[in-house]
C-alpha cells in the first residue's frame, strides 16, 4: 500500500483528487501544505525540491520509499486502488476517458468563467460568454450520460467521479446558480451524491452549492493586483499640450513579485503553473533591442525620436508587424468598457511583453466604435498559438501581416504609435488608446 507525502498549498482542488483517492484506497498520505513542512513559493523553489520535481509545481508526491511523482492525475492514479482505476480494461479506459474529459472540456472554460469572479483575472465579455457555452456543452454531455447511471463508470465511485467532481467544485460554488443548472438535474444529483460521500467530506468539508451567480468585481480585481511604483513621466510639449485628452497611459512595466506565502485557491493554481520553455528560443538572435525602443517611446518625442529610432533599428527578419481589428464591433458599448477589453487582453499577455509591443486604439463614440491596433512580434508568425497563456483573446481579432517596406505599413505605424493622423482605413475619429510594452 502506498505511503508518502503530498506537497501542495492549502485548499488546492488539484490536490483534492489525490487526497480523496487515498481516503478510498487506504493509502497513508501525509499532506504538507503549511510552514514549516511546506511554504508555497519558497519550498518548491529550493534545489532539493527541484531535484525531485524539476517543474517546481504542486501537487507533488514523494513516497516514503523515495518514489516521486508530479502531475495531479498521475498522483491520484497511483494512490488509487483497482476499484477506483477500473477493474477491467474497458472500465479503466472509461475512467481515463473522463479524466481526460475533465482536463480538456471542463477546466479551461471553468477557469475562464470563474477566475474573474474571484478577482484574479480581468473580465472579458467575449471569453466569459464563450466559457458559459462551453460549460453548457460539457454539462449536457454529463447529463445525458448520467441519465441512467448513478456514477460515471460502473456502479460505484471511481477515479472518474473524483476527478470530474473536483474539476467542477468552483463552478458549483461560484457560478452554477439554480436557474443555470436546472436543465442538468442528473449532473446536480450526481455531484451532490459525490461530495456527500464520507471520503469526499473528509477532504472537502461541506460543499455549498451556489445560490446566485457570482459576477466580476472590479474593485476586488484592482485590490488583488501587485502594486507598482510608477516613475514620473517626462512631459511632451506641443502634442501633449495641444491634446490633453489624448495623453498616453505609458507606464513602465515591472515584473510581478513572487507568489505570496498565503494565497487563495485559484490564485495559487495560476501561480503554480510551471515556467514553460521560451517559445522564441528557436529564433536567431536579433540586433533589434525592443527594450531600447520602448524606453525611447516612453520617455522621448514619439514622432521626432521614437519612430525614427524604430525604423532605423528594426530587424525585418527577427520581427514582424501585424494589424489587428476587433471582430465584434457591434457589441461594443461605452468607451470605458471597450478600453477595459483592451486592458484585459494586455493583462493576460503579460509574459509576452519582453518580445512584443503594441498600440491598440479605440475609434468612435459610445455604442458606435471599433478597436484596431499595430503589433510588433518576435519572429515571422502570429505568436499567440505558441503558448496556451496567450490564446484567450486573439481569436476575437482579425490579423493581417504587414510589409515593413510598404508605405501602408509605415503610415499605420506612424499613426498608431503617435495616436494621431487621418486613419483613412477606419472611418471614425480617434477616441483613446492603450500601449502594450
Amino acid at each position: 500500500m502506498a505511503a508518502g507525502t503530498l506537497y501542495t498549498y492549502p485548499e488546492n482542488w488539484r490536490a483534492f483528487k489525490a487526497q480523496i483517492a487515498a481516503q478510498y484506497s487506504g493509502a497513508r498520505l501525509k499532506v504538507a501544505s503549511n510552514s514549516p513542512a511546506f511554504t508555497f513559493g519558497q519550498t518548491n523553489r529550493t534545489p532539493a525540491f527541484l531535484n525531485n520535481f524539476p517543474l517546481g509545481k504542486v501537487p507533488a508526491y514523494q513516497g516514503d520509499d523515495g518514489f516521486c511523482l508530479f502531475e495531479s492525475n498521475a498522483i491520484a492514479h497511483y494512490l488509487s486502488n483497482e476499484a477506483l482505476r477500473g477493474a477491467t480494461p474497458q472500465a479503466a479506459a472509461q475512467v481515463l476517458q473522463w479524466v481526460s474529459f475533465a482536463d480538456s472540456e471542463i477546466i479551461p472554460p471553468a477557469s475562464a468563467w470563474v477566475f474573474p469572479t474571484l478577482g484574479i483575472m480581468q473580465f472579458n465579455k467575449q471569453a466569459t460568454e464563450q466559457a458559459k457555452e462551453d460549460v453548457k456543452r460539457a454539462l449536457a454531455v454529463l447529463n445525458q450520460h448520467l441519465n441512467t447511471r448513478t456514477f460515471l463508470v460502473g456502479e460505484r465511485i471511481s477515479l472518474a467521479d473524483i476527478t470530474v467532481a473536483c474539476s467542477m467544485i468552483w463552478l458549483f460554488k461560484q457560478v452554477l446558480e439554480p436557474s443555470f443548472r436546472q436543465p442538468y438535474p442528473n449532473v446536480t444529483r450526481w455531484f451532490a451524491t459525490c461530495v456527500n460521500q464520507p471520503q469526499f467530506k473528509t477532504v472537502l468539508g461541506e460543499v455549498k452549492l451556489c445560490e446566485k451567480m457570482a459576477q466580476f468585481d472590479a474593485k476586488k480585481f484592482t485590490e488583488m493586483q501587485p502594486k507598482k511604483d510608477t516613475p514620473p513621466k517626462k512631459e511632451k510639449a506641443g502634442k501633449e499640450a495641444a491634446k490633453p485628452q489624448e495623453k498616453k497611459e505609458k507606464k513602465k512595466e515591472e515584473k510581478k513579485p513572487a507568489a505570496e506565502e498565503e494565497m487563495d485557491d485559484c490564485d495559487a493554481v495560476l501561480a503554480s503553473e510551471p515556467k514553460t520553455k521560451d517559445p522564441f528560443a528557436h529564433l536567431a538572435k536579433s540586433m533589434f533591442v525592443m527594450d531600447e525602443f520602448k524606453r525611447k517611446y516612453s520617455n522621448e518625442d514619439t514622432l521626432k525620436v521614437a519612430i525614427p529610432h524604430f525604423w532605423e533599428h528594426f530587424d525585418n527578419e527577427g520581427y514582424s508587424i501585424w494589424y489587428s481589428e476587433y471582430k465584434y464591433a457591434d457589441e461594443l458599448t461605452e468607451a470605458f468598457k471597450s478600453c477595459n477589453l483592451i486592458s484585459g487582453m494586455f493583462q493576460r499577455l503579460d509574459k509576452l511583453r519582453k518580445n512584443a509591443f503594441a498600440s491598440v486604439l479605440l475609434f468612435g463614440t459610445n455604442n458606435n466604435s471599433t478597436i484596431s491596433g499595430i503589433w510588433v512580434f518576435r519572429g515571422q508568425e502570429l505568436v499567440f498559438p505558441l503558448s496556451p497563456d496567450w490564446q484567450i483573446d486573439y481569436e476575437s481579432y482579425d490579423w493581417r501581416k504587414l510589409d515593413p517596406s510598404s508605405e501602408e505599413c509605415k503610415t499605420m505605424v506612424k499613426e498608431y504609435f503617435a495616436w494621431e493622423g487621418e486613419f483613412k482605413h477606419v472611418g471614425k475619429a480617434f477616441n483613446q488608446g492603450k500601449v502594450f510594452k
